[in-house]
């Protein structure tokens, strides 16, 4: 996953300038049908019942990897072909934190459940 420039900003003024971030106390993580790039401009899912689900990490050495499987509700009406994910600081609006795209698109169709399954989102600093 690639950091947004909103994440990157708040790491440099917090390493370099002594400036305090203050982490989330929860994610979410958003699902896309655009690359959200790191403005976090890319178009997110809407409608069908879709909402940012919450998500929670593990850390051991440069990786964050999700503790727990994401699911989304089943969706009411087609969400079109999600592309990416983002991970976001507010359930609704907020701050991008990071993103990246999914190894194989999918498209979602009424009646379809999206789940990224336990261990399957790492974040990884190099």
């Amino acid at each position: 996953m690639s950091f947004s420039n909103f994440l990157e900003t708040e790491i440099l003024d917090h390493v370099f300038a002594n400036n305090a971030y203050t982490s989330p106390t929860n994610v979410y993580v958003s699902l896309h049908t655009a690359n959200p790039d790191e403005d976090a401009s890319g178009a997110e899912v809407s409608g069908g019942g879709y909402a940012r689900q919450a998500a929670s990490f593990a850390v051991s050495g440069n990786t964050a990897t999700t503790d727990a499987a994401v699911e989304y509700p089943t969706a009411t009406a087609g969400y079109g072909t999600v592309t990416h994910v983002g991970v976001w600081d507010a359930a609704s609006s907020g701050n991008m934190l990071a993103y990246a795209a999914l190894t194989a698109s999918k498209t979602i169709s009424t009646g379809d459940v999206f789940r990224i399954p336990t261990g399957d989102l790492d974040i990884t600093l190099d």
